[in-house]
């Protein structure tokens, strides 16, 4: 255990002297498989032994079939985006809501709870979002705390209602059915953007003036707007249809595995751009560009993160761990707010990713050895990640909404975020407290 927690304290380390994190789990790692395996660096064995482990880690990550899922989705995405659909999905919750005090703001949450559902990432929501919610809200005065505020809350909701990049990886980090996470994040997804609409409603109580009405839109208009967005309801039906089965009927009978419905769904979108005349040859060779080097990045922070869980393995901090709690009589749910709040403190220093592949490697074990269920844990894994991306001091969606708002301080954004994250840990107090919220959907799959 000793030996694992130096590591985990070196990583740390190197990542807050600005390292990048895959190099500092991937040296960290590697040296102290050396060490471990006996001999240090004058020995020829553990040096072997550890490149060895690496160059298995780089050729397996590589050749996992299960991976060829992130590129896919992350590519539909990007085709939703370059499709305009983002539009749309605002013009519709805005006709139903924007005539309620606070109305744009909660419309933009909805807008993004519907925009994750077919984008997967946080920070392309939250990026997508801010240019077409944040015009509109300060055309109608809009404080600027309020209307940044719901866009980087409302991007959070990227990394849970599926498809979701993150809950791939923690499927494969862990060997879960991708398939039973992403319908075990549908009730939390819909439970966070109903907090999230509290959070409006409770801003504007406290100061009317942050969020004033806009104004109301007749049946005509809202029923115009519900049928511009058929070609998202249209997409989410078929890669989420496809993978649940609701498709197996007479005379379609089709059914996808993840990977299957993530290259549906990124044909599908890109179909959908291209009939609507938004994408041309320049658009969807930057697609594919920005597709490539992202999933390059997302490959290599992979990649590190098993070097550095073969050192910990190694090292037997998970079994170490397991026999402190049995030792000492820990009981489970103290473990859990133990888990979690470690989750809180890394979310202030560490982005969301980096966090998921540092630390389920070391704590999955335990909580498997605990009786907690794999899918319920990487839900709750993923609702701390979701808090962490609005917190200071890192706040990966405040500083992306930063970089695409410009004129808008960090300060008044995180103050604006404060309650957002403050119904976060409401929310997840609820799902640790009723797992069912989580497990229902998934045990009905049988």
């Amino acid at each position: 255990m000793t030996a694992a927690l130096i590591g985990f304290a070196l990583v740390l380390l190197l990542v807050l002297l600005r390292m990048p994190i895959v190099f500092a789990m991937g040296l960290v790692g590697t040296f102290g498989y050396i060490f471990e395996r006996g001999g240090g660096l004058t020995d020829g064995r553990g040096a072997t032994a550890a490149m060895s482990m690496v160059g298995r880690t780089v050729l397996d990550t590589a050749q996992n079939y299960g991976l060829s899922v992130v590129p896919l989705f992350i590519l539909m995405g990007l085709f939703v985006n370059k499709g305009g659909l983002s539009r749309e999905l605002y013009a519709v919750s805005n006709a139903f809501l924007g005539h309620f005090r606070g109305g744009l703001a909660m419309a933009t949450v909805v807008a993004c709870g519907g925009f994750a559902a077919i984008c997967g990432s946080s920070l392309a929501t939250a990026a997508t979002m801010s240019k077409v919610a944040m015009p509109e809200m300060r055309r109608y005065g809009y404080a600027d705390g309020l209307s940044t505020a719901s866009i980087a809350a409302g991007g959070t909701l990227g990394i849970l209602i599926p498809p979701s990049v993150i809950l791939v990886i923690y499927g494969l980090l862990t060997e879960t059915s991708i398939g039973k996470l992403f319908i075990a994040g549908i009730v939390p997804g819909l439970l966070g953007v109903v907090f999230y609409l509290f959070a409006v409603r409770w801003t504007v109580w406290r100061n009317p003036a942050a969020g004033p009405a806009g104004e109301r839109h007749g049946w005509a208009d809202r029923l115009r707007a519900l049928r511009a967005v058929w070609a998202v309801l249209l997409l989410f039906f078929l890669v989420i249809g496809g993978l649940y089965g609701l498709l197996d009927v007479a005379p379609l009978h089709l059914t996808f595995s993840p990977t299957e419905a993530a290259g549906m769904g990124a044909m599908g979108a890109f179909l959908i751009a291209l009939f609507r005349g938004n994408l041309s040859v320049r658009d969807t060779l930057e697609a594919l560009r920005e597709t490539a080097f992202t999933s390059a990045g997302l490959f290599a922070v992979l990649i590190g993160a098993h070097i550095f869980s073969n050192f910990v393995n190694l090292a037997g901090l998970p079994e170490d761990l397991v026999g402190l709690v049995t030792a000492n009589a820990i009981s489970p749910m103290m473990v859990m707010a133990l888990i979690l709040l470690v989750y809180i403190l890394l979310g202030m220093v560490f982005e969301s990713l980096s966090m998921l592949l540092l630390t389920v490697p070391i704590f999955f074990p335990l909580v498997q050895s605990l009786g907690f269920d794999a899918v319920w844990f990487g839900i709750i894994v993923v609702v701390v990640t979701e808090i962490s991306l609005i917190t200071p001091p890192v706040g990966l969606n405040v500083f992306t909404l930063k970089g695409v708002v410009g004129d808008v301080s960090t300060a008044t954004i995180f103050r604006g975020v404060t309650p957002f994250w403050m119904f976060d840990i409401l929310r997840l107090a609820l799902l640790v407290a009723l797992p069912a919220l989580v497990l229902y959907l998934p045990d009905q799959m049988g």
